[in-house]
C-alpha cells in the first residue's frame, strides 16, 4: 500500500474543505446593501435577502387527505378490448367491479 496516494487524497479532501466562507454575508467593497423601500420600518440585510420568500418555498402540509370517501367507479376503468359504457348524468353508475368488503 503506497503512502502518496493516501496523502494526496488527504491534502485535496482539507483544501476543499477549507474553501468555505465561515462568516455574515456583506456586500462586496465599495457596494452597499440596497436601500430601504418606502414604508419599510427596517434597512434590509444579507440575512432578510437571502432568506426565501412564502411563495417561493410554500409550506407544506402533512395532512394529504382530508376526509376518507369511497371513490366512485371509473367508466374508463375497463379491460382491453372492451367499450366503456357511455355516461348518462340521469342514470346512476353501475358498479361492475365486485364490492371488497
Amino acid at each position: 500500500m503506497k503512502l502518496q496516494p493516501i496523502l494526496l487524497i488527504i491534502t485535496i479532501a482539507m483544501t476543499a474543505a477549507a474553501c468555505g466562507k465561515v462568516g455574515d454575508l456583506e456586500p462586496r467593497t465599495g457596494n452597499s446593501l440596497p436601500p430601504k423601500a418606502y414604508g419599510q420600518m427596517t434597512a434590509q440585510t444579507a440575512a432578510i435577502l437571502s432568506t426565501a420568500s412564502v411563495q417561493a418555498r410554500p409550506g407544506r402540509t402533512d395532512e394529504l387527505l382530508k376526509r376518507s370517501d369511497r371513490r366512485e367507479d371509473d367508466p374508463f376503468d375497463v379491460p382491453p378490448g372492451e367499450e366503456p359504457i357511455a355516461f348518462n348524468p340521469e342514470q346512476p353508475t353501475q358498479s361492475t367491479k365486485p364490492n371488497p368488503k
